[in-house]
C-alpha cells in the first residue's frame, strides 16, 4: 500500500487541494488520515475536522470523520499518548483506512512545527508511517526557496525521507522558471511540480462565511452561492469609496454599519457579492427588500467594525463537497503541472 505524508512550511499552502488533485491524477482508490485536526467544525454534537469530513464524503470512506483524526487539543494528546503509543495509533489508523485501497494520504498540520509536542509533526508522521514526505510551498518567493535547502538537510538529519517538493500558487510560471529554475536544479532536490496561482480557487463562498461567523442572514438568502474574492471596508464616505479600485471589482464583500444606508445602497448598485452589517444594526426595510430582489446576501453580526474585519479575515477559503467546479479545476492543474511518475517512484 502506497503511503504519502503531505506537509507544508506555512499556512494556506494548499495541501488539502493538492491531495485531492494527486489522488485523482494517480488513479486508484485512496484513503485519508489527518492525525491532528486544525479546521474544527461542530456537527451533530460532535467535533470534526473540516478536511477529514471532506475526504470521508468525497472518497466514500467507511470511517467517520472523527475516526480519521486522533484529536485536536495538544494538552489532551500529551496526556493520552507517548511517542510509542502515537506511532502505534497512526499505523492502526492507516491500516484501517487503507484496507482495500491502493494508498493513503496522511495530511500534516499547518507548518513543520505544528504537532511537535505530541509527536505529530510532519517528520514524526513520516517516521511513524515509514512514508516519504512531500513538502508543499506556497507562492515560490525567494525566501521560501531558501527554505528548501534548510528543510532538506533538517529532514534528512531527522531520519525521514523527503520525497520531493511541490511549489504551489506561483503568480507567473514563466518568470518563476527564468528566475529560479537553475537554482532549483542545483539543489538536487526533487521538484515534483510548480503549479500556477488560480484566483478562482481562492474565492470564499458566502454560505461558508455565514457558517463561520454565525451570522444572521437578514436579506438576499437566495444569493448565498455567490463567491467573495475581495474585501472592502465601507467606513469612509460613498464618494471616497467610489474612487477606490476595489469598490468597482466584482465578487467583493463590503463591511459597513447598518446605519450607513448610503454605503449599503452603493454596494447594491455595484453588485457586491455580500454585505456584512456590524453592531447588530439593521437598515430600513426597503433597503433589505432591494437586497433580496438583487439576490445579494446581507449578513448581520454583533461586533464592531474592527472586530468584524478581523473575524472575516480569519475565515479561510476551503474546498467543500459542493465545489464540483473547483475540484475539477484542481484535478486539471495537478495533472498538468505535477510529475506523477517521480511521485509514484
Amino acid at each position: 500500500m502506497k503511503k504519502l505524508v503531505v506537509a507544508s512550511t506555512g499556512t494556506s499552502a494548499g495541501k488539502t487541494s493538492l491531495i485531492l488533485g494527486l489522488a485523482h491524477a494517480m488513479g486508484g482508490s485512496w484513503g485519508y488520515v489527518k492525525p491532528i485536526g486544525d479546521r474544527l467544525l461542530y456537527r451533530k454534537k460532535r467535533l470534526w475536522d473540516h478536511d477529514a469530513a471532506l475526504f470521508a464524503i468525497l472518497w466514500n470512506m467507511q470511517a467517520k470523520p472523527e475516526d480519521i483524526t486522533i484529536g485536536f487539543e495538544h494538552a489532551k494528546l500529551r496526556y493520552m499518548y507517548d511517542r510509542s503509543a502515537t506511532g502505534a495509533k497512526i499505523n492502526d489508523m492507516v491500516a484501517a483506512v487503507g484496507a482495500g485501497r491502493d494508498g493513503v494520504f496522511i495530511e500534516a498540520g499547518s507548518n513543520l512545527e505544528f504537532g511537535a509536542s505530541v509527536h505529530l509533526d510532519p517528520i514524526s508522521l513520516a517516521k511513524h508511517a515509514d512514508a516519504p514526505l512531500v513538502l508543499v510551498l506556497g507562492g515560490g518567493e525567494a525566501s521560501e526557496l531558501a527554505e528548501i535547502h534548510f528543510y532538506r538537510n533538517y529532514i534528512d538529519d531527522e531520519g525521514a525521507r523527503l520525497g520531493g517538493v511541490i511549489i504551489n500558487r506561483v503568480q507567473d510560471l514563466d518568470d518563476f522558471q527564468v528566475t529560479y529554475g537553475d537554482e532549483l536544479q542545483e539543489t538536487g532536490i526533487p521538484i515534483l511540480g510548480v503549479i500556477p496561482r488560480v484566483p478562482e480557487l481562492e474565492t470564499l463562498p458566502v454560505k461558508l462565511l455565514v457558517e463561520r461567523l454565525f451570522a444572521r442572514v437578514v436579506a438576499g438568502e437566495a444569493g448565498l452561492e455567490r463567491e467573495v474574492e475581495h474585501i472592502f471596508l465601507g467606513a469612509m464616505s460613498v464618494s471616497s469609496a467610489m474612487g477606490h479600485p476595489i469598490f468597482d471589482k466584482p465578487n467583493k464583500l463590503i463591511i459597513t454599519s447598518g446605519d450607513r444606508s448610503d454605503m449599503i445602497l452603493a454596494a447594491l448598485e455595484t453588485q457586491a457579492s455580500c454585505i456584512v452589517l456590524t453592531n447588530n444594526l439593521l437598515p430600513p426595510g426597503n433597503i433589505l427588500a432591494k437586497a433580496s430582489e438583487a439576490r445579494i446576501p446581507v449578513l448581520l453580526v454583533p461586533w464592531d467594525t474592527f472586530t468584524t474585519v478581523q473575524k472575516v479575515g480569519q475565515v479561510e477559503a476551503v474546498i467543500t463537497t459542493e465545489d464540483a467546479a473547483k475540484i475539477a479545476r484542481i484535478h486539471e492543474l495537478v495533472a498538468a503541472h505535477v510529475k506523477l511518475d517521480a511521485l509514484l517512484a
